[in-house]
């Protein structure tokens, strides 16, 4: 369980967002309205409640930062050094102090300044000193504007710190920069700590967690360290040192025996026995990584003698604290993170170790004496000679067989693929689940192209014979089609008959050409009127003889249209012909007639016919002229409520004002009283 949370520490505004926050709050739960005529008693308590709550309100607030930031005499001593080497212990309880006296300034001066309002005198002695209060009490908070720069700085820092819980099982991991410490906390743990192939890349503390035997263990990457005084190391090396010094944790001490880190083993040696006093009395692991690179037996024998005496120092941890020499195989262990050879093997070893020496140390202790007082370990004794097998159901020796058959599948291709080389070397077959009459006929090769012809063309033995009964059925076809262009309504055109049929065809042909040219060219237009129609193509004259050509009587279209081209005139346009005496008006016309008859067509003009209602247009929905009928009797029905209430549709829900309030509210005036 983490003890310490700093992301839950209040934020802390600068001096002049204290300062507005506090008296913003003062001037709305407050009174603000006074008056000259108010008692003298009640000016000062009007006054003195604005100073006290004033300055209850900055002691509250200062009095959160000063609680919520950790002491660092009470808390555990691995994050009282972290702070100390991070932020500067001095420089930290420095600020905090200041906003403690700030805290006990502002409450003096409210004291002072409530005993000075009880004998004020009038209403601008009493305002004069309210001012005077409020006015050095935001002075103080400005004169430590700095220290609350300060502690929101650290307290955004502390806030992105991992959080460690100094008092769990925790596994440590430290060494020289870039021997692979960040990759293997990647590795056994789902943090996800920047990897890059130069040093230094880890800055800080990070946490992650793994599980063995149930249990829930805490993995800390700490940052390089490099072999120096102790006061030449940085801040990011006394993070490690820090760590190594009050975590109690199972150390896992990297060896990189390739020297691609950068640094000889020598190096790494010299490291390991100027530390090695933050080793004591914890389980200590030595783990030669990037073995991939350079195995451990293939370094010098200068080398192997250093990892020998490392070897031997790391046996001797335990020994400080009253145990025995571990074994050789958990001593020095060797992994590589790249291929991930060995590194569960140096987790469960680290875990196991960490394990038992807990284990150990809490039978030591006292209260295991109160804890065993508890328990009693009942060891059953055999009361005879008899053999007493277990017996077990005959269902339930069915239900494992068949689960041990049920386990027992076939190989898939995966597994064919894993036992065969890998991706790249089997290639999984796909005809071999084929139903052939010979198996030995699964592998060949089928060709696509066999003497110039396409093979896939001749598989079907029976395709001429099917081909041909196409192309008869299509025949018959194509022979019942003309046959039936020929008929209309069941009945044999003659022979004028068809030649006009053939001539209309092939007008209806040239003048799809047409369109299709012009559509081509471009010259698709909209319709215009016949003033613009220069060519005289879209005359009465020129379809009638059209007309005529084809045998067909042309008086009726033509007739058809002039009553058209009358009706749609404007009725003053027909009259001027009577005034004028000349053919301007009528010039559309070609047949000459009475103005009278001309006056008497133009003042009926034609319109329209009305459809009944009840008749059934297509689309509509209706099987026939009554069942819309009666439709519509139900629509007029249902709209006769909404229609009296005045809405506007099925939607409206609108209530209406019965009673407006201008009309029923107020006092009566002299007059009459026939509105209320």
């Amino acid at each position: 369980m983490v003890q310490y949370n700093f992301k839950k520490i209040t934020v802390v505004p600068n001096g002049k967002d204290f300062v507005d926050i506090i008296l913003s709050r003062t001037q709305r739960q407050t009174p603000t309205v006074v008056h000259k005529g108010y008692a003298i008693s009640r000016l000062r308590q009007f006054y003195m409640r604005k100073v006290k709550y004033t300055q209850q309100n900055f002691h509250d607030k200062l009095s959160t930062i000063i609680d919520e930031f950790p002491r660092l005499d009470d808390i555990h001593p691995f994050y009282g050094d972290l702070l100390h080497v991070l932020y500067n212990k001095d420089h930290y309880k420095l600020a905090l102090g200041q906003i403690n006296t700030a805290r006990n300034l502002i409450g003096k001066i409210a004291k002072d300044y409530v005993k000075l309002l009880k004998y004020g005198d009038s209403l601008y002695r009493c305002k004069s000193l309210k001012v005077a209060a409020l006015g050095r009490m935001c002075t103080v908070m400005k004169r430590i504007g700095p220290s609350l720069a300060y502690l929101e700085q650290i307290r955004q820092h502390m806030a992105r710190l991992p959080s460690i819980d100094p008092n769990t099982r925790t596994v440590l991991i430290c060494g020289y920069p870039n021997v692979g410490k960040s990759s293997f906390i990647n590795k056994i743990t789902r943090a996800d700590v920047d990897v890059q192939p130069y040093a230094f890349t880890t800055k800080s503390l990070f946490v992650g967690h793994t599980d063995y035997k149930y249990l829930r263990y805490q993995v800390i990457d700490t940052p390089g360290i490099l072999d120096r005084p102790f006061e030449d190391r940085n801040i990011i090396e006394m993070c490690s040192i820090t760590a190594l010094a009050h975590l109690r944790a199972a150390v896992l001490f990297f060896l990189d025996v390739s020297g691609s880190c950068g640094y000889s083993i020598a190096q790494q040696a010299a490291l390991f026995h100027s530390i090695k006093s933050l080793f004591m009395n914890k389980p200590l692991t030595i783990v030669c990584n990037k073995t991939d690179l350079q195995p451990l037996e293939g370094i010098s024998e200068e080398d192997m003698k250093l990892v020998m005496e490392m070897k031997s120092e790391a046996m001797k941890t335990l020994v400080a604290q009253g145990g025995e020499a571990t074994s050789d195989a958990d001593v020095l262990l060797t992994m590589s993170t790249l291929t991930e050879e060995g590194v569960i093997a140096v987790k469960n070893a680290a875990c196991e170790r960490l394990l038992n020496q807990r284990v150990e140390m809490k039978m030591k202790s006292k209260k295991i004496n109160d804890c065993l007082n508890r328990f009693h370990v009942a060891m059953p004794k055999p009361r005879d000679q008899k053999e007493r097998p277990p017996c077990i159901p005959q269902a339930v020796l069915e239900a494992k067989a068949t689960e041990a058959a049920e386990k027992e599948k076939r190989k898939t291709e995966k597994d064919l693929e894993d036992e065969n080389g890998g991706a790249g070397v089997y290639s999984a077959s796909l005809k071999k689940n084929y139903i052939l009459a010979n198996d030995e006929w699964k592998e060949d090769v089928l060709p696509e192209i066999l003497d110039g012809h396409n093979v896939y063309d001749f598989i079907d033995p029976d395709i001429l014979q099917r081909l041909e009964e196409l192309e008869q059925e299509e025949g018959i076809r194509q022979a019942e089609g003309e046959e039936e262009d020929f008929e209309m309504d069941g009945e044999e055109l003659t022979a004028e008959e068809k030649e006009a049929l053939a001539v209309i065809r092939k007008k209806k042909s040239l003048l799809i050409q047409e369109h299709r040219i012009k559509k081509s060219t471009a010259e698709s237009r909209p319709t215009v009127p016949r003033k613009f129609d220069k060519d005289r193509k879209f005359t009465t004259k020129r379809m009638g003889r059209q007309l005529s050509a084809l045998g067909v009587d042309p008086s009726k279209a033509i007739n058809r249209l002039r009553e058209r081209s009358l009706s749609r005139r404007g009725r003053k346009r027909e009259r001027s012909t009577d005034r004028g005496h000349d053919d301007g008006g009528a010039m559309d016309m070609d047949v000459d007639q009475p103005n009278k008859k001309l006056r008497l067509r133009s003042t009926s003009r034609s319109r329209s016919r009305s459809r009944p209602p009840n008749e059934v247009v297509p689309g509509e929905g209706y099987k026939d002229s009554v069942q819309k009928s009666k439709a519509l009797k139900l629509f007029k029905k249902s709209a006769q409520k909404r229609n009296k209430d005045a809405r506007r549709g099925e939607a409206d829900r609108v209530i209406p004002t019965l009673k407006p309030k201008h009309l029923f509210s107020g006092k009566r005036s002299i007059g009459k009283t026939d509105r209320r």
